[in-house]
């Protein structure tokens, strides 16, 4: 079990880095990923406080890996601030997309797209000619464990099925309740549409990319 996207305290998480790491252990993951929301004014200190812990956490299982998620950031400044965010050493870049339960401006799933993020969080009615550029760009669209940002999930995955566009099932943690155990991200992913079967092909290609 992996899951690419959680927060700590650096954004609006409740655990510190080493909480969580020790919850998804007991959950007995293989990694984790600290994906704490970001825009120009912070990105560069979450990085930097991620990469003392996993220094220290090296060699050590579930594996931490240290992601950003860029969130309400004008599309325009996406692309740019994905190279920056990994230049600064994220391993993962998430784009907080177009949930429908937020004001997220239009255009930002298509400029996460354009900018080649690893994965496309809670897109919300992502467009088809997005979702094809998605499975051409090798962006990950999210299918989410979160309430509201849920909402969408079975169409995602229609369109994702529809142009082969890559899939990861992620709980978008913010508090020791929200971690997924195994048997709840599969029933996430039958409820979205999925078979057990395609379940266990997502989290193979999510650990072969990602792990």
């Amino acid at each position: 079990m992996i899951d690419l996207h959680c927060h700590s305290v650096f954004s609006d998480g409740e655990l510190i880095p080493a909480e969580i790491w020790r919850r998804v252990k007991v959950l007995n993951y293989s990694a984790i990923a600290i994906t704490d929301h970001a825009d120009h004014s912070n990105f560069e200190f979450i990085i930097k406080n991620l990469l003392k812990i996993k220094e220290k956490f090296k060699g050590l299982v579930p594996k931490l890996i240290i992601g950003i998620e860029l969130t309400h950031v004008p599309p325009e400044f996406i692309p740019e601030l994905i190279k920056e965010s990994r230049k600064a050493g994220a391993e993962i870049v998430v784009v907080h997309g177009e949930t429908i339960v937020e004001p997220v401006e239009e255009g930002t799933n298509l400029s996460a797209i354009i900018g080649k993020a690893d994965i496309l969080a809670h897109p919300g009615l992502i467009r088809e000619e997005e979702v094809k550029l998605a499975s051409k760009n090798g962006v990950f669209l999210e299918i989410s464990g979160r309430k509201g940002h849920c909402f969408t999930n079975g169409h995602i995955v229609k369109l994702a099925k529809k142009y082969e566009a890559p899939l990861v099932i992620n709980s978008d943690a913010h508090a020791p309740s929200d971690l997924l155990t195994k048997e709840m991200a599969l029933k996430i992913g039958i409820g979205a549409g999925l078979t057990q079967t395609e379940v266990e092909a997502i989290w193979k290609k999510t650990k072969e990319r990602f792990v």
